[in-house]
């Protein structure tokens, strides 16, 4: 049938479901400010600024959500602002939480280097520290020829996954004719 949008109540009404369907184009479309930035540069990683600030912050190694949320809490930033709005202020402000968590009274369950081996400590890992923390682990694995180690050594799946059937890729498979 034919709608009626004569009426003010009905008219309302197309215009807040038009608004509902269509709030994340909406979005799109607001204007930016003039210092709005683009690709930030945070910790060594470049960081898109049209990403909400949480979410922007998770693409630096060692961050994930819940921490990045956090830091956002520490640093008095509103997480539902935009990355590329953010002030070289603010920037340091999340820099020096996410360098240093334990000053900020974060505590030691939240952060994900737990006990290290070497001295014993507390810490959050991030970024290229991250990354050579995890390959000294599994080099020390390896070099004690435990369990994990000479999976990955190997190549194989470490956690304890069924390997009969699954992960094949790259690897030949097949039987071979007797001739």
């Amino acid at each position: 049938g034919r709608l009626n949008v004569a009426s003010a109540s009905s008219l309302n009404y197309y215009i807040m479901v038009f608004l509902c369907l269509f709030r994340s184009s909406l979005q799109a479309l607001q204007l930016q400010p003039d210092d709005f930035q683009h690709l930030l540069r945070i910790l060594n990683t470049n960081i898109e600024g049209i990403h909400k600030i949480p979410y922007a912050l998770r693409g630096i190694k060692g961050i994930g959500r819940r921490f990045a949320i956090l830091c956002c809490k520490k640093a008095d930033i509103d997480p539902n602002r935009r990355a590329g709005t953010l002030t070289p202020d603010e920037i340091t402000r999340l820099v020096a939480i996410m360098q240093n968590p334990t000053s900020f009274k974060i505590p030691d369950w939240f952060l994900n280097r737990k006990k290290d081996p070497k001295d014993g400590k507390f810490s959050q890992s991030i970024s290229n520290v991250w990354e050579q923390k995890i390959r000294e682990d599994i080099e020390k694995l390896k070099k004690i020829r435990c369990h994990r180690g000479l999976r990955h050594m190997w190549g194989l799946r470490v956690r304890g996954q069924h390997t009969k059937t699954t992960g094949r890729r790259g690897r030949t498979v097949g039987v071979s004719k007797k001739k």
